[in-house]
């Protein structure tokens, strides 16, 4: 990407910040947005027809982003919440079973499935993850007639491999599962096109590849299925009602159509504003654009760090890599530490180094965004040498 586009990130000046897959480091139009919004809040308390505005805005350029509909997505608070409004609207039976990698899922996309097994009564099974990947051999023959949902990362927090969404997808098509994308780790980095892909649902929250805050996300369901399923929670900006949003009138609940029904409103009003002009940018930029410059940068930290003989998962750059490169021994460690003291070594001398990045199980963790560049990879790269050579 061009040096302008850098110059809107302040803070990648400051240090090397290949941490993404965290939290990103915020654009400048975004900063400015969010002042915007609390400079209108304070002086004039805030108009709700112009914050509800910012949120229909919001809502149909990430519709555009990921090729749906503007009614095909729900507004939600994180990536958590969009898992759980769909998971628990579907209509489980006793038996029925989900289908799961959970050595390459967050958590988050772990305990609520197990939570309606004990609500509910369905199956979790469980499937091995193959060398860092999703597999898509052993995931088809998890599946049988009583799937009803077959669960996925777009690609793992770690070691950050890319999962083939529609190979997945067109299994469970076939024993009439459906497919539900934690997309947290691609969505404004990788091209997504949900029709293409042939995936139901997807939740994604703003504050990494997104570029915005904390607070804020978004729930794609394909429309012909939100149709069919009943919320959970429910709350009157997801009732078909044309009238205020004070308005209750006795008679027949309908539900707003498809994805709608699950806003849960108020809305985060502020954190709307950010993801408006967050996405605003990311248009303009062409996600598909993003998409080569980090996996580029990304595949050249990999065959570098590659080069010195670190253990760089997966191997060398290839098709499963996308923005993130990890060194280390998967599901070797917890949260903020390995078992391996070299890679705690490592981790402690990039630190000391100014370089930003993460320990997710086990595995140093590099996330490339939209404002890094060769520089940052060099640095990473001569600081590893160093590390190195004062090993011996």
């Amino acid at each position: 990407m061009n040096p302008e586009i850098r110059a809107l990130f302040p803070g990648a000046e400051e240090q090397v910040y290949l941490d993404i897959s965290a939290r990103a480091l915020v654009p400048e139009p975004v900063r400015a947005a969010i002042a915007d919004h609390l400079r209108t809040r304070m002086l004039r308390g805030g108009d709700k027809d112009a914050m509800r505005a910012v949120v229909e805005e919001t809502r149909s350029s990430f519709a555009g982003l990921i090729g749906a509909r503007p009614d095909e997505i729900a507004i939600t608070k994180n990536v958590s919440e969009g898992l759980n409004l769909f998971g628990t609207s579907l209509p489980w039976e006793p038996g029925d079973n989900v289908v799961l990698c959970p050595a390459l899922e967050h958590p988050n996309n772990i305990y609520l499935w197990h939570n309606l097994a004990r609500l509910r009564g369905i199956e979790v099974r469980s499937v091995a993850p193959d060398g860092g990947h999703v597999p898509v051999d052993a995931m088809r023959a998890a599946m049988d007639r009583r799937t009803r949902l077959v669960t996925i990362p777009s690609v793992s927090f770690a070691p950050g491999f890319i999962t083939d969404m529609k190979g997945i997808a067109a299994a469970a098509r076939r024993v009439g599962a459906v497919t539900l994308v934690d997309a947290a780790q691609s969505i404004g980095a990788l091209r997504t096109d949900v029709e293409e892909l042939g995936i139901d649902a997807l939740a994604v929250a703003t504050q990494k590849c997104l570029l915005a805050e904390y607070g804020f996300g978004f729930l794609y369901v394909r429309r012909e299925l939100a149709d069919t399923l009943v919320p959970v929670h429910l709350a009157r900006f997801g009732v078909a009602l044309d009238a205020h949003e004070t308005a209750y009138v006795d008679g027949e609940l309908r539900y707003a159509l498809g994805a709608l029904r699950f806003d849960v409103g108020n809305y985060n009003y502020l954190g709307a504003a950010a993801a408006g002009a967050a996405l605003e940018l990311l248009e303009s930029w062409g996600v598909g654009r993003v998409e080569r410059f980090v996996r580029h940068l990304a595949a050249d930290l990999a065959d570098r760090l590659a080069d010195l003989d670190l253990p760089v998962a997966g191997g060398r750059s290839g098709s499963h890599l996308a923005h993130i490169v990890c060194v280390g021994k998967s599901g070797g460690g917890r949260h903020y530490s390995a078992d391996d003291p070299a890679m705690n070594s490592l981790h402690r001398h990039l630190k000391a180094s100014g370089i930003r990045l993460a320990i997710r199980s086990g595995v140093l963790r590099f996330s490339v965004g939209v404002y890094n560049n060769e520089e940052d990879i060099s640095r990473v790269v001569e600081a590893a040498r160093e590390w190195r050579a004062r090993r011996g």
